[in-house]
């Protein structure tokens, strides 16, 4: 048993990881895969910066879906991975408000990010002709900016309400980091009233961009039926099937998570699900953006090229 050295306001992560060897083959491919994001995140970022071809609406979007993934996965993995090594699983009070507050503000950001990012879509295969008055740079800074104030203000309101109520004597969190649906289940007051603003913010900040995205390729792929350019429909095909999948690694699991009821849950099924949106979701990003993207692979020749001249 690990030494936790707990406070009276320390609470206790019993984290993701079994203490046997199955645990340490988990943590071993966590890190691997945390690993993987940071380099993959961070590539695309300074691919699109360096190359003059990628300063576009839609990668300006992209390297801040990128930014957001790296501030996600930082928050809560290189505590999980501290708690794992040293057994030390207690955290503080206002370390748990601050990751909590990071967490919920680039779920929140991420989420709006990426149905901005399906209007880019929809209004560049649906109206060409518009699309540098509809998607200007002004507009773009726009979107993010509000997608970071958003997720910031709702991020704060929960943060508050976590750091202010009382908590009984048991301090554990059945989870590998400061969810505050689970923090609400070692409060020693009523919360219920609390749970429905949890279930409006999931609404507002998850659910309705989902829909919205989903009406955006509706309409996308309406459109590109009605082609007649064959390489315009694979184009177009192959972007929003890059989209649907980011999509629906980071929307689904999230969605069911926060819109089911307290007592249908499982801190078991919770982890696991976190896993896809936490961790998962920022390594898968990169990868597929730029596997898919002949933009962004002749982007990465281009600067490759450009470092390793002597190569080309």
């Amino acid at each position: 048993m690990g030494n936790y050295n707990q406070t009276s306001t320390d609470f206790i992560l019993l984290g993701l990881f079994p203490s046997s060897r199955n645990g340490l083959f988990l943590f071993i491919l966590i890190v691997f895969i945390f690993l993987m994001a940071l380099v993959g995140n961070l590539s695309m970022i300074l691919l699109i910066f360096l190359d003059i071809r990628l300063h576009k609406p839609m990668y300006f979007l992209l390297s801040q879906l990128s930014l957001m993934d790296l501030n996600y996965i930082s928050t809560t993995v290189p505590k999980m991975a501290y708690d794992f090594l040293f057994a030390n699983k207690s955290i503080s009070i206002i370390g748990c408000g601050i990751q909590s507050f990071f967490f919920l503000t680039m779920a929140c950001a991420e989420g709006l990010l990426l149905a901005s990012m399906a209007y880019d879509r929809y209004v560049a295969i649906c109206f060409p002709l518009h699309y540098p008055i509809r998607i200007s740079k002004r507009v773009c800074i726009l979107m993010i900016t509000g997608s970071w104030i958003m997720g910031s203000i709702n991020s704060c309101a929960h943060t508050t309400y976590i750091l202010s109520i009382p908590y009984c004597q048991s301090r554990s969190i059945n989870h590998f980091f400061c969810d505050v649906t689970v923090m609400l289940t070692i409060a020693c007051i009523d919360t219920t009233v609390y749970e429905y603003t949890v279930f409006l913010s999931t609404t507002l900040f998850l659910l309705l961009p989902f829909i919205g995205i989903a009406f955006s390729y509706g309409r996308v792929l309406l459109a590109v039926y009605r082609m007649n350019s064959a390489e315009g429909k694979k184009k177009a095909y192959s972007t929003c099937s890059t989209h649907l999948t980011v999509v629906s690694f980071y929307y689904a699991p999230f969605v069911y998570t926060y819109l089911r009821p307290r007592f249908l849950r499982t801190p078991t099924e919770d982890k696991v699900l976190a896993v896809f949106y936490i961790i998962l979701t920022p390594m898968l990003n990169p990868i597929i953006y730029s596997l898919r993207n002949k933009e962004v692979i002749g982007a990465l020749r281009r600067v490759t090229q450009r470092i390793s001249p002597g190569k080309m």
